[in-house]
């Protein structure tokens, strides 16, 4: 069972992903989980627009107020929007047996799809939505062909369409999209505010990274002075040899 579990985390943001076609080539990001008003941001997006469907039952709305300083009142207030306990881990409400009837999969657990996949798997999917009228979403997904996920970002990114002269290429060809809607949002804002939800899946996957790493500088300090303490001895030892 735990087998299957992480595998169909590991397939796609819905399950999907095993369908997924690099039809270009991913584009690299910059993420900082130590960035806390980028992470309080991409904490906003998440329980609003991803929480509803997907859960992150690795972490707890406690854990989240600790690490990014978000004050528990706020947290209560603006962040926890499926349990009144602050304790809790993010659950959601709808049941799994609802969601593959309304979508055809269950969507997947997203505590650790950022490791799953990659930040800059995460970034261009959710940059690549676009319309497609065969779809039940009326949306396709140029990192994931045949995705169950609906845009859920349109009111900010709009709407986008296959660009004219490519619309009929085949399968592994290069793909490019234009705007058909216009957004609330331009391009390079809406890329902000996805690069700082990425940032926050990331945050998910690995919150105790940035103890790791310093943890890891602090040893490698140690190993430094161990080192330079050891050939002094080495040379007072052989110093009449």
């Amino acid at each position: 069972m735990r087998t299957a579990a992480l595998t169909l985390i590991g397939t796609s943001l819905f399950g999907l992903c095993s369908l997924a076609e690099a039809a270009r080539p991913l584009e690299p990001i910059e993420i900082d989980i130590r960035d806390k008003a980028s992470l309080q941001r991409g904490a906003k997006v998440f329980v609003n627009y991803c929480l509803s469907c997907h859960s992150a039952s690795y972490m707890r709305f406690s854990r989240i107020a600790s690490d990014l300083v978000i004050p528990e009142p706020l947290m209560v207030e603006k962040l926890m929007f499926v349990t009144d306990k602050i304790g809790n881990t993010m659950e959601i409400a709808m049941r799994a047996v609802d969601a593959e009837a309304w979508f055809g999969v269950v969507p997947p657990d997203l505590s650790v799809i950022a490791r799953s996949r990659s930040p800059e798997w995460l970034f261009a999917f959710l940059t690549s939505f676009y319309l497609d009228p065969s779809r039940p979403t009326g949306v396709n997904n140029l990192e994931s062909r045949g995705t169950a996920m609906p845009h859920v970002l349109w009111e900010y990114q709009g709407w986008r369409r296959l660009a004219q002269q490519v619309e009929n290429a085949g399968r592994g060809d290069s793909l490019s999209l234009e705007m058909a809607i216009a957004g609330r949002l331009p391009d390079s804002e809406y890329k902000n505010m996805v690069r700082d939800l990425v940032s926050f899946l990331a945050y998910l996957a690995e919150p105790v990274k940035p103890l790791r790493q310093n943890v890891g500088i602090g040893v490698l300090l140690y190993l430094a002075v161990f080192l330079a303490i050891a050939y002094l001895l080495k040379q007072e030892y052989w110093k009449d040899i």
